[in-house]
Parts: structure tokens; sequence; C-alpha cells
């Protein structure tokens, strides 16, 4: 039983949440672009290219938040069902 409530926590979790894969692939073209934009400044300073990088720069940051967290949630599963479980079993042990 115990591994059926397992495998129903895994398929609620992952619906609607994109997948480590995507999140590498957006990661590697806005790496891409910020080489690209990094190169044409050197030539010279745009005011608009700066601007560009400098939203990139934080695009890249919260991507790889992101990629972080999908990773957690892959190896443990959903946050709040970790706890919700954990809060349950400290009753459970208390009630005992």
């Amino acid at each position: 039983m115990e591994l059926v409530r397992n495998a129903l926590y895994v398929l609620d979790v992952y619906v609607g949440v994109r997948t480590i894969q995507d999140i590498k692939l957006e990661i590697e073209r806005a790496t891409e672009r910020r080489g690209e934009l990094y190169h044409a400044l050197a030539k010279g300073h745009d005011v608009v290219l700066a601007a560009e990088l400098k939203e990139l720069e934080a695009q890249i940051a919260t991507l790889w938040i992101e990629h972080r967290e999908a990773r957690v949630r892959q190896r443990f599963g959903d946050r709040d069902r970790i706890i919700k479980r954990a809060r349950l079993e400290e009753r459970l042990e208390r009630a005992a």
C-alpha cells in the first residue's frame, strides 16, 4: 500500500512542473544570448543591449533556482507533502 501511495504522490507532484531538461535548455539558450550580448557590448556601449543583459542575468539566476528546486522535487518529492507526512508521523509518535 505504501508503494502505491508514494506513486500517487509522484504523479500528483509533477503535473504542471517543467522538467529539468526543459529548464537546462532554457538556461543554455539564455547563456548563449548573454555571450552574444557581451560580444556586442565589447564593441561599444549600447544602453539597450546593457539593459537586455541585465534582465537576462536576472532571468538566468531565476532559472538556476528553478533548476535546483526541480532537482530537489525529483529526488525527494513535493516539499509541502513531505512536511505534512512528517507532522502526521510526529502526531502518531506522540499519541503512541
